[in-house]
């Protein structure tokens, strides 16, 4: 055991052996006998109440489902999409409004769903963290744009852990400790422990560890003919340390300190064609890929490190409450891929002989972020039928994104180039008629790095929002609320190397903005409520990254690519409207929840590939998306629980965007289907308890799930001209000039069924098994290219077929 998980047994240990056990109420306090307490407008309120479509898992159904990430949430939640792309890299949408894959080099794009730890923002695009279940309240999935209160990247939805708060009124805790095996060959596991201490009347803190292992599916095959297994095995390990203050009866002040480390040493790619691993190579040994398999030059690295520190005070008076949030975050990331066939591909293209085409080669891309907000609300308080918040926000964001190419030996090769070039045209040449040098064109750069960049952000934002509602009758309650924003932006981008421009350039962008909503909610019955909103959310704009121009074409500035792609300096904000009716009804046992809407999208902010360029620019399209989202829940009797979820979302383009010569751009056509977003998801899970040694208080219970996912792209062009055929135009390995690969790029629906099954002990003991994935399923979750795929193909895939045992003990 390493010195981490040694830690987290001594706070297990801790916790276990701190004091005698006291007895224990609820756990949390978002119950309400079997009311769900949620906080998604701001205000304390039953699930059934809040007037818009809104999911809760709590603790116990996450635990129940043996759920680890946020994907494993999603597949339960109603139009609710994670599209995954390893650990701490997934990217979430919301009723379908997705632009598709943010490629990891696209630092200025922003998300489109805004997730919040409690009440700090943790969201970054592309890089969701990857924060840990345990302790949790409740995840809540706000669905819909929740600009008023939750502000930019809230235009799809919100998505929010609540964790569970320190308590003043008892000691408690809990330990967890899991093994699972993993595709019959890998073991994995965690463990992982909280506590929850009142050090006086009015101070109580509460301490949860965890770690982690990831085990491993994918394996790689190597040059020379070995293969290394589970090359994406990882670990997560971390922790988060909370006080409770509360000087008065009516102010509590919450200091907090989080920490997370995820590190894997691979990604879930398998791979179908690869520069130096195909089926048309003659010099060279052929290969066909079998399942989650790929090739590696050069092992590969993912790790993201967050740090956390917010303070929360709140004061609840008679009339009025206040509430103060500031938080502090400290992210860095760093994504190390095997880039050896990215290259390899330019190289040759550029005439490079074999010995250079072959060099390893490392694409460090690293994420620095350090980010500041402010927000301080006012509400009212009591029970009147006029109610009001008002707050503010501040917002300072630097992110600081850099890229490497490190492949060493790449300037002989350099400046055997130049050389060659300057004696076929003295154009080519340098200062002086002599040929340039790799050192030359490094702007500053290192040496035997291709491509470098180093791109600095800093953003801040400020915003007024508020809302007040009135209940008109007993029975009907109007909510109006809105949200005033400004932006201001600014980046540098330097470049160096053979492949982009040698770039030095400063640029600006700012927006302001404002996003209203009105809801409406009308008690029918008891227990039954018809709500109906509308509501504006928005995204930021930004600033497109200058296109790698000596590749365009061959470095033919006049190509077509060049032309289509070339100057888009900036992309616009991104705005919808959002119309939805629902209905919620609770009676006899059964929860049914429904919704209908329809969304305009303006100015969608799409990436699409720059062909040749190997850049990728985002462009502004419009788009709607419309659909139904049901969730029903039902104990028919004792012991027996069931439910059922599911939406079904039409999401389409309305624009087309076309190059000088008339053709669609990257898929952007009037009618096309928006990328990642299945028309049809649907889950269904039942859960039987039991007594089985009723003197004694023994129970005992199994569980089963289903969950479809229907077919989906991963970005617009993959549904034109599909199947496609990609022709990879390389001669490296003795391959026919026209070798070329045919792929289906619909991802094709898949099916999950996971089973579970556990005996509940006196003394809150509790052991289970479980399995997912029971039938294997080798998911495609995205379409993995590099290069337009004339480099690489793949796909990322799911874990395969997980069995595992759990131990819980809780005091």
């Amino acid at each position: 055991m390493n010195a981490r998980a040694s830690m987290l047994a001594g706070l297990s240990c801790l916790a276990l052996a701190s004091t005698p056990a006291v007895a224990q109420d609820t756990p949390t306090d978002s119950y309400d006998g079997n009311e769900i307490i949620v906080t998604a407008t701001k205000r304390d309120a039953s699930l059934q109440d809040v007037p818009f479509s809104i999911n809760a898992q709590t603790e116990q159904a996450i635990e129940r489902a043996n759920a680890s990430t946020v994907e494993d949430l999603s597949r339960n939640v109603a139009g609710l999409t994670v599209q995954n792309l390893g650990p701490g890299q997934s990217q979430v949408s919301v009723r379908g409004v997705s632009a598709g894959q943010i490629a990891r080099d696209q630092p200025g794009v922003k998300e489109q769903v805004g997730v919040y730890l409690d009440e700090s923002v943790v969201s970054l695009s592309l890089f969701t963290p990857d924060l840990d279940l345990f302790d949790l309240n409740r995840v809540e999935t706000l669905r819909g744009p929740q600009g008023t209160l939750f502000g930019s990247g809230s235009v799809g939805g919100t998505l929010r852990y609540i964790t569970n708060q320190p308590n003043l009124d008892r000691i408690e805790g809990k330990v967890e400790g899991n093994v699972n095996l993993v595709d019959g060959d890998d073991f994995g596991g965690h463990l992982k422990g909280a506590i929850n201490l009142p050090l006086s009347p009015n101070l109580a803190m509460r301490a949860v560890g965890y770690y982690t292992r990831y085990a491993g599916f994918i394996n790689a095959l190597r040059e020379g003919g070995g293969e290394s297994e589970d090359v994406n095995s990882g670990e997560r390990y971390g922790g988060r340390f909370s006080l409770l203050w509360k000087p008065a009866e009516n102010l509590s002040i919450t200091p907090r300190f989080v920490y997370q480390k995820v590190k894997t040493d691979g990604f879930n790619r398998q791979e179908v064609y690869n520069l130096f691993a195909n089926q048309f190579t003659t010099t060279r040994p052929q290969v066909t890929f079998e399942e989650r398999q790929q090739y590696l030059l050069l092992d590969e690295a993912f790790e993201d490190e967050v740090k956390l520190f917010d303070l929360t005070m709140s004061y609840d008076g008679d009339t009025i409450g206040v509430t103060s949030v500031t938080t502090y975050t400290d992210r860095d990331i760093l994504v190390s891929r095997d880039a050896s066939a990215l290259t390899g591909s330019v190289s040759a293209d550029l005439g490079f002989p074999d010995a250079g085409i072959r060099l390893p080669s490392n694409l460090v891309d690293t994420t620095g972020v350090k980010q500041f907000t402010q927000e301080v609300r006012v509400n009212s308080a009591g029970d009147g039928p006029f109610q009001w918040l008002i707050g503010g926000y501040y917002a300072n964001v630097k992110r600081d994104y850099t890229q490497r190419l490190p492949t060493p030996g790449y300037d002989a090769f350099t400046n055997q180039f130049f050389i060659d070039a300057c004696n076929a045209d003295p154009d080519d040449c340098g200062p002086g008629g002599v040929p340039l040098t790799a050192a030359d064109i490094a702007n500053g750069f290192g040496p035997n790095s291709p491509y470098n960049a180093d791109i600095p952000y800093d953003l801040s934002q400020i915003a007024i929002f508020g809302e007040i509602s009135y209940d008109i009758t007993d029975a009907f309650t109007a909510t109006l609320g809105g949200r005033y924003y400004a932006f201001d932006e600014s980046r540098r981008f330097v470049s160096g190397g053979l492949f982009p421009n040698g770039d030095n350039a400063r640029d600006k962008t700012s927006s302001t903005g404002f996003s209203p909503r009105l809801l409406l909610s009308y008690d029918v019955a008891d227990g039954i409520t018809l709500n109906a909103q509308a509501s504006k959310g928005f995204r930021l704009g930004g600033v497109n990254d200058p296109l790698n121009l000596p590749l365009c074409d061959g470095g033919n500035a006049g190509g077509p690519d060049a032309q289509t792609f070339s100057g888009r300096p900036r992309y616009d904000d991104e705005t919808l409207w959002n119309y939805e009716g629902g209905v919620k009804a609770q009676f006899g046992g059964i929860t049914f929840n429904a919704a209908g809407f329809y969304t305009k999208i303006n100015n969608l902010q799409v990436t699409a590939d720059a062909g040749s360029c190997s850049s990728r620019i985002v462009f502004n399209a419009d788009a709607h998306t419309m659909g139904l989202e049901v969730e029903l829940s039902a104990s028919p009797f004792t012991g027996f629980d069931l439910g059922l979820s599911g939406s079904y979302v039409e999401a389409e383009f309305d624009s087309t965007l076309t190059r000088p010569n008339g053709t669609v751009i990257e898929g952007i056509r009037n009618g096309n289907r928006l990328p990642s977003v299945p028309k049809f998801q649907m889950a269904a899970n039942a859960t039987y308890s039991f007594p089985i040694d009723a003197s004694s208080d023994t129970n005992a219970f199994v569980t089963a799930s289903f969950q479809h996912v229907g077919s989906r792209y991963t970005q617009p062009g993959d549904q034109e001209n599909n199947p496609r055929t990609f022709v990879h135009g390389f001669t490296f390995g003795g391959a026919p000039i026209g070798s070329a690969t045919t792929l289906d790029l619909k991802l094709p629906d898949y099916q999950l069924v996971n089973l579970g099954a556990g005996i509940e002990f006196p003394g809150e003991l509790e052991i289970s098994v479980y399995v997912n994935n029971l039938l294997d399923e080798n998911a495609l979750l995205a379409f993995d290219r590099e290069r337009g795929g004339r480099a690489r193909l793949g796909f990322a895939t799911n874990q395969p077929r997980t069995f595992g045992v759990t131990v819980r003990k809780g005091f």
